[in-house]
């Protein structure tokens, strides 16, 4: 059961770690150089918000791993002799 809830916090962080990355950048006005010439557009990325992009994402990866491990581990526990039960017929 403490695995899939891993599995279930690391689905929520990825998608924690989606939306941040969605509103990670923004579109900034650019004065022009010189007179006379035509104002650009450029990106702004937010620090704060990489980070927590990163964090989430980092997050996310070792649950996964976590989960998936201890989900690998109790079924090759299932199907060992040694720990007197026995795997379910497929």
């Amino acid at each position: 059961m403490r695995h899939v809830v891993q599995l279930v916090l690391a689905a929520l962080a990825l998608i924690g770690a989606v939306l941040s990355w969605l509103r990670v950048r923004t579109i900034v006005e650019v004065a022009p150089i010189a007179d006379g010439q035509p104002a650009t557009t450029s990106v702004a990325y937010s620090p704060p918000m990489m980070l927590l992009t990163m964090l989430l994402a980092t997050a996310a990866g070792v649950l996964l791993v976590l989960g998936v491990a201890g989900l690998v581990r109790g079924r090759r526990r299932l199907r060992t002799p040694e720990s007197g039960l026995s795997a379910p017929a497929p």
